[in-house]
């Protein structure tokens, strides 16, 4: 192995498997904290998803440890903490004191954190980021359920979170090229914060961070470093990869994010005539609504051209309802669980494609259909591949982070898997 990766949640993870495949690396993706090394097989680079982005910080910092010390384990020559590309966290972590956690782990100093991903607007310019062409803190982010983004300058944001320095690599410096980029990082201390505001600065910072034992950021500061591994002779560009064949089976799309993204991907798939259901997680809480309840409206538009969609996003002022009654992070869990047995007992009657949108969403309909590792398939939009699990009885799954996709996404996906 070259290159072990964690990621806080499995649609970051599938994003940073599809870059490093399509960058010419042969990727596996473990879908939770694996008991051993035996899944990782002869991959150039593994990515262990876990579903760590808005767990209590301590438990965060141990499951990411046990993660990254199975990857050194396996050879890993060098470590990446992926986390979201809008840098979803708050004030106590996660991002902080797992980077301090990974650091110390590996008797390192230093290391950096840019989650920029320029293909999805996503932009960091003077240590702030930026969504398109609005401060992360004016965006619709500042609103997100779980880790509302009121601070678009990241310095201060991972200084409140980290024990190490933070500081910034300017986007003045990242123009300069790779190596003043490294001759920064060699006078490193503590963690930068580095700008980038397209895919060349991108990869100018990952030829940089080349003799870097810890990477931390999004996805795309990813797509630089397989060149890396092939300029020093490690990557030799085989692909050992195989897609496991898959029968034909119904269709299902299941949202739970509530972002602004996917809220206008739903809106164009009612347009296009998509049959839905929405859920409210009031209802499931007082039991008004089951998983028997959802099976039973995807089976009853099992002859529809377009799969159903069962969705729970919602605006603002209504997840803050639901959030006040049930509490913060229960007001999404009976949501996830409930989409979870759903899914699970739909594979039991032949469902076999399964388009997911959200990153706690998606963990959790993987989980129930005991999805333990991905081939990495097709780009549908960028960041979000189709991926095929492997095993016996492999599904087809499109899942998406809340944010990502274009507001057809969900034809899309559904035309590239029928």
């Amino acid at each position: 192995m070259l290159l072990g990766a964690i990621a806080d949640d499995l649609t970051g993870a599938t994003d940073l498997a599809l870059i490093l495949s399509r960058e010419g690396m042969n990727v596996v993706q473990v879908n939770g904290l694996p008991k051993d090394t035996s899944p990782f097989g002869s991959a150039d680079a593994v990515i262990i998803a876990l579903k760590s982005r808005t767990i209590e910080p301590g438990e965060a910092v141990k499951q990411s440890l046990s993660a990254a010390k199975l990857l050194l384990e396996a050879g890993a020559k060098q470590l990446f903490f992926k986390y979201c590309s809008t840098f979803d966290s708050t004030d106590k972590g996660n991002i902080g004191p797992v980077t301090d956690a990974l650091l110390e782990l590996l008797g390192e100093s230093r290391t950096i954190a840019c989650p920029a991903f320029p293909a999805n607007g996503r932009t960091v310019f003077q240590g702030h980021l930026f969504v398109g062409s609005q401060l992360l803190s004016e965006s619709p982010l500042r609103d997100h359920p779980l880790t509302p983004m009121r601070d678009p300058n990241l310095v201060r944001v991972l200084q409140r979170q980290s024990v190490n320095e933070v500081s910034l690599i300017s986007h003045r410096l990242v123009a300069s090229g790779s190596d003043a980029v490294a001759n920064a990082l060699v006078e490193l201390n503590g963690i930068a914060i580095v700008d980038a505001i397209d895919d060349e600065d991108l990869r100018a910072v990952g030829h940089a961070v080349r003799d870097l034992k810890l990477i931390t950021g999004g996805s795309a500061v990813a797509q630089g470093l397989p060149e890396n591994f092939r300029t020093s002779g490690l990557l030799n560009g085989a692909d050992n990869r195989s897609e496991s064949p898959i029968a034909n089976g119904g269709a299902v799309i299941l949202a739970g994010s509530c972002s602004a993204a996917t809220r206008r991907q739903i809106d164009a798939a009612k347009l296009a005539g998509v049959p839905t259901l929405q859920l409210s997680a009031l209802d499931i809480a007082r039991g008004q609504t089951t998983a028997e309840d959802v099976i039973a409206f995807v089976k009853s538009h099992r002859g529809s051209v377009l799969p159903p969609l069962v969705y729970s996003s919602a605006e603002p002022d209504i997840v803050a309802l639901a959030q006040k009654e049930l509490g913060r992070e229960a007001a999404g869990l009976v949501v996830e669980k409930l989409l979870g047995d759903a899914a699970f007992g739909l594979s039991k009657q032949g469902y076999n494609r399964f388009i997911i949108a959200g990153g706690e969403t998606s963990g959790a309909v993987v989980q129930a259909l005991g999805a333990e590792a991905f081939w990495i398939g097709p780009e549908i939009d960028p960041g979000v591949p189709l991926v095929t699990s492997s095993g016996n009885e492999p599904v087809r799954l499109a899942l998406k982070s809340g944010n990502f996709g274009s507001d057809n996404f969900f034809i899309k996906a559904w035309e590239m898997m029928a």
